[in-house]
């Protein structure tokens, strides 16, 4: 497997390949290649971004068979898929930001698809998913249920934590996912449990619009979800990955 990591070093972003505690730079965005720049920084020094940069980021709803028995609901026929808004989107270690018009946020822990290559109508998918990485989809559960569609709740700034390394060469197959708030478990399962697997989400989406470099995708939340308060740390964790971990402000 390989580790990347996206950096801001003197104001830009930047990328790198990730080998124990160093950081090896790369001229371009990995899916651009490997071409290293002769730097190399220390992992504990930097300061670490999303380690992606999409042009959309679309999630899947209901995905877990776990979380939909705990909804009582029916396991669905195909990816219920909606979007997140780009400025949803925050880096590893930054703070979730609980909005003002909401009395209920909650944490949702997520394995997180990056795609390395244009799949869409008419393209190849084979080798589309670049990578995997951490995220939390953070949903305002009351609004949610107001609206009685996602954008609102889904969409408010800092609402999508992705991070901290985006791995290549991991198998989906069988990963533990879990949430932690101040430390204790609050949602725990496997990518086994997975309604539809990561390729099956790819094919279905590159059916419906163009996925590019970068693009996100969000494979959906286990049992367990709840509420977050300011003051939590909520940390994600997945095999493989690592720890996506937020403080709620």
């Amino acid at each position: 497997m390989t580790h990347y990591v996206r950096f801001r070093l003197n104001g830009k972003a930047r990328w790198g390949l990730k080998e124990g505690q160093s950081v090896k730079a790369l001229a371009a965005a990995p899916w651009e290649g490997e071409a290293l720049t002769g730097e190399s920084f220390e992992h504990s020094a930097l300061e670490l971004l999303a380690p992606a940069e999409p042009s959309k980021i679309v999630c899947v709803g209901l995905n877990y068979r776990d979380h939909a028995e705990e909804m009582k609901m029916v396991l669905p026929e195909e990816p219920l898929i909606f979007m997140k808004a780009l400025s949803s989107l925050q880096d590893p270690g930054k703070e979730i930001r609980l909005p003002r018009i909401s009395s209920r946020v909650d944490y949702e822990a997520e394995l997180a698809i990056v795609i390395g290559k244009r799949v869409g109508p008419g393209h190849d998918e084979d080798d589309a998913i670049f990578g995997y990485t951490c995220a939390n989809d953070v949903t305002a559960r009351d609004l949610q249920k107001k609206d009685g569609q996602w954008t609102r709740a889904k969409g408010f700034d800092t609402f999508c934590p992705l991070g901290p390394v985006l791995v290549r060469g991991l198998n989906p197959a069988s990963l533990s996912v879990e949430c932690l708030v101040n430390g204790k478990a609050v949602q725990s399962s496997g990518t086994e449990n997975l309604i539809f697997r990561p390729e099956q989400i790819v094919h279905f989406i590159a059916q419906v619009m163009t996925l590019l470099p970068g693009d996100v995708i969000l494979t959906g939340t286990p049992a367990g979800i709840g509420q977050l308060k300011a003051g939590d740390e909520v940390e994600v964790r997945i095999d493989q990955i690592g720890s996506l971990s937020n403080l709620v402000v």
